[in-house]
């Protein structure tokens, strides 16, 4: 008897450490997330620094700030397939490795060209990082409810590194030099090496037929052309530009084969009956609409508080803030609303709250309103996150285990395609609505007033030059036209949103769980009561 009593307590304790082990994985991840988080946006406010030391050019400047998000883009299918193949962790160990050579590359760099390249190299450790630690978490929390709860905690890392940022990068060029942006990663990735080599489990898929190579690079081409021709609308480039219209037709041409070889090949690098299922496709669907909203709208928020509000670029995040710890919270409280309403209700929930948000936020004027800003940030980045979380734990759970790479990669390609589209679309819808207020202002000749109609930062350097009574009748101009800009933004985001929320009724109503069937509804359990006392 006190042998089986033992047995079992040893059984319970090797349990426990399991479960604790499970825990400490994610800790793993989610600084490795962090890390690449914060590193797309940290080199922002350091532009100004890097622009006085290097001199860049236009174009260089251009692809100092651009080629990391592009690199990364382009290259998280091959990456997290090839974990799939090769080993998720051995993976995500290479990419830290070359994480930590790219920083300390481009922290020395002492030329445009040299900080170009470890830019792309960061790139390129971004993209093997980032669908690694969604498949691994994907093997590691086989049971959804805990999954879940992982994944909101991961989410809510990945809002925390977005904000972090710029305030971090602000910190360190008021005490360093522009170089310590880079630099602070080094001692991580040195720590992040040997703990995730001897804490991170292997895992690979089927490995069954060989990895397509041909087809690997066919989709890095294919979507390094489709994202660099949207940041280049998104930049304002002209749409018939033969180097805005190349890259998208090229890369939207190699995607097309992409696919059709996909379905030719006995063992695809991606299996496209993933979206097949209505979940994975809405799901993908979903993540692209909730980053085309926020992104588009985190940019014009910038220039609102910044140009129109008059406040300086620490005080412009202090204001994002509330954003960002919103969003931490629906990550934190997402397993919970998951298991209680279902994938449908909280992502389709999710929508219309960020939408109500967005119209909420219409009311916004020429004058700081503290109290209107704080709480349609509030709702937004709640709903927001409501949304993205939802989308991200229906869609990984639908792939089945052995895709679980191809399935993480497809859904941060998605992610990073919203954000291009939507600077790219609300960028152009802003524009548009913003330009024709310029026109017959009295004093301001045609020309300037074309000039003035591009961007309200250039509007007010038009305004300077003029001086006197016309110029500050554009300054005026500009103002009450950026904020009517702002309004018709806002309202083409909401009826975005709104779209999404219809296409959320497409996603299972229940939260259905491996070995445990459905979690209910609480309304379908009352009515299934209600009918056994009938």
């Amino acid at each position: 008897m006190s042998g089986t009593t033992t047995a079992a307590a040893a059984l319970r304790r090797r349990a426990a450490g399991a479960g604790a082990n499970r825990w400490v994985v994610l800790v793993v991840l989610c600084v490795s997330l962090l890390l690449v988080a914060v590193d797309a946006t940290v080199l922002h406010v350091a532009v100004p620094a890097v622009t006085e030391d290097l001199r860049p050019g236009g174009i260089e400047l251009l692809w100092i700030v651009d080629v990391y998000p592009l690199v990364c883009a382009s290259l998280l299918i091959l990456f997290g397939t090839l974990g799939d193949r090769v080993g998720r962790r051995r993976v995500l160990l290479l990419g830290y490795a070359l994480f930590g050579v790219a920083s300390g590359l481009a922290a020395l760099a002492d030329s445009p060209q040299l900080l170009i390249v470890a830019r792309a190299l960061l790139g390129v450790g971004g993209a093997m990082i980032m669908p690694a630690t969604l498949s691994i978490l994907r093997q590691v929390f086989p049971d959804r409810r805990e999954r879940a709860l992982a994944i909101g905690i991961w989410s809510a890392v990945a809002a925390v590194g977005a904000a972090v940022g710029p305030l971090l990068g602000g910190f360190l060029l008021e005490h360093f030099w522009w170089g310590s942006v880079f630099l602070v990663n080094i001692p991580l990735m040195l720590v992040s090496l040997p703990v995730g080599r001897l804490l991170l489990p292997e895992s690979k898929g089927d490995g069954e037929g060989p990895w397509d190579v041909v087809g690997a690079l066919m989709a890095a081409a294919g979507l390094f052309g489709v994202v660099l021709g949207v940041k280049r609308l998104g930049g304002g480039e002209p749409v018939g530009s033969l180097f805005t219209v190349l890259p998208l037709v090229a890369g939207a041409a190699l995607l097309v084969g992409f696919v059709r070889r996909q379905r030719r090949r006995k063992h695809p690098l991606v299996d496209l009956r993933m979206f097949a299922r209505p979940a994975f496709s809405t799901s993908v669907g979903c993540i692209v609409l909730a980053m085309l909203a926020l992104v588009g709208l985190e940019l014009i928020a910038a220039q609102y508080l910044q140009l129109v509000l008059g406040l300086s670029p620490l005080e412009t995040g202090l204001r994002l803030l509330p954003l960002t710890f919103a969003a931490m919270a629906a990550g934190l409280a997402g397993a919970r609303m998951l298991r209680r309403f279902g994938p449908r209700r909280m992502v389709c929930a999710g929508f219309c709250l960020t939408a109500f948000a967005v119209v909420l936020l219409t009311a916004l004027g020429r004058t700081d309103d503290c109290a209107l800003m704080l709480t349609g940030f509030v709702l937004l980045g709640f709903g927001l996150e409501t949304t993205l979380f939802g989308a991200y734990e229906s869609m990984l759970s639908e792939a089945p285990q052995e895709q679980a790479g191809g399935a993480a990669a497809i859904g941060e390609t998605s992610y990073q395609l919203g954000a291009g589209i939507g600077i790219a679309l609300l960028g152009s819808v802003m524009n548009a609505a913003y330009a024709p207020g310029l026109s017959g202002v009295p004093g301001v000749p045609e020309s300037a007033a074309s000039s003035a109609g591009h961007s309200l930062g250039e509007a007010y350097e038009v305004a300077a030059q003029l001086g006197g009574a016309a110029g500050a009748a554009l300054r005026h101009a500009a103002r009450d036209a950026f904020v009517h800009g702002l309004h018709v933004t806002l309202l083409v985001s909401a009826a975005l949103l709104l779209l999404g929320a219809v296409m959320a009724l497409r996603l299972p109503r229940v939260m259905q769980c491996e070995g445990n069937g459905p979690v209910e509804v609480p309304a379908q359990r009352d009515a299934a009561e209600s009918r056994v006392s009938v």
